[in-house]
């Protein structure tokens, strides 16, 4: 790799290396210590083309999720299966991974915007903005972007676009899939609430099974199935479906309400 290469945002690849081998360091016991993840059928991940493949993940908090994420993929890729034991898995790590956030997110802080150079596609939410609902246009440029990233690798999304469960998929996930037909792998975490804050950087609680499940590829025909068809495969195979809440106990769904009430009341969302 050239000193100086970069990817096609501009991005500098030593430079992104460094940073994904600092925060990996010190995130890595907070899913191997001070918690324990589980990870089941990781396997997957070393089958997989080098680039155009899409994550779809249920959402639980801003960063913890997406962190996991790149420590289970770079463990796998380096021969571990279902483990992200000896954090040396991240001395070369794959550079062409990117995850899709909130622009203002990724933009309320010194913190977020390092975080951000690691491999983050900001995009503008089409109904959410200060805090506050709103109502506007997919901004073309963000799904040139995910487009982008798809061509030169993988993209992680979460098509719920918020960390409250059971909330719907955002259709925009489906027409990128209609339109760059990627392969599409579901992923299933769970833990990541309970173990942390809600922006994820902050360890509430210790001793916290997090499970991390990666699916089978999705099979989607691309030219025949709707927009719906694909949105209700993906609420089904994230396990977010309205369904679901049939086989969660009222009391475990009653305590989940009540916390993001807490979250929502506790939390201030950043100025731009």
């Amino acid at each position: 790799m050239g000193l100086f290469k970069k990817n096609p945002f501009g991005h500098y690849l030593i430079l992104k290396k460094w940073l994904i081998r600092i925060f990996g360091v010190l995130s890595h016991r907070r899913y191997r210590g001070f918690n324990e993840l589980q990870i089941e059928g990781s396997e997957i991940i070393k089958n997989l083309p080098d680039n155009n493949v899409l994550f779809v993940s249920n959402h639980q908090t801003y960063f913890a999720d997406v962190t996991a994420m790149f420590h289970v993929f770079n463990a796998s890729l380096s021969g571990r299966v279902d483990s992200i034991r000896n954090v040396g898995y991240l001395w070369q790590p794959k550079l062409n991974i990117y995850y899709v956030a909130a622009k203002e997110t990724m933009r309320a802080g010194l913190l977020t915007r390092i975080m951000a150079y690691a491999g983050a596609i900001t995009v503008e939410r089409t109904w959410r903005a200060k805090g506050k609902e709103v109502k506007r246009e997919v901004n073309p440029n963000d799904t040139e972007n995910i487009g982008k990233a798809l061509r030169d690798g993988w993209v992680i999304t979460f098509p719920q676009g918020t960390t409250r469960p059971f909330k719907p998929i955002r259709k925009g996930t489906a027409h990128i899939i209609k339109q760059h037909k990627p392969i599409v792998i579901p992923i299933v975490i769970d833990g990541f609430r309970r173990s942390f804050d809600r922006k994820g950087l902050r360890i509430k609680k210790r001793g916290i099974l997090q499970s991390f499940q990666i699916k089978e590829p999705l099979e989607i025909d691309y030219e025949n199935e709707t927009v719906d068809e694909i949105v209700e495969k993906l609420e089904y195979a994230i396990e977010q479906h309205p369904s679901f809440l049939k086989v969660i106990p009222a009391e475990e769904i009653e305590v989940m309400e009540e916390l993001n009430e807490k979250r929502r009341w506790s939390y201030k969302e950043p100025e731009s």
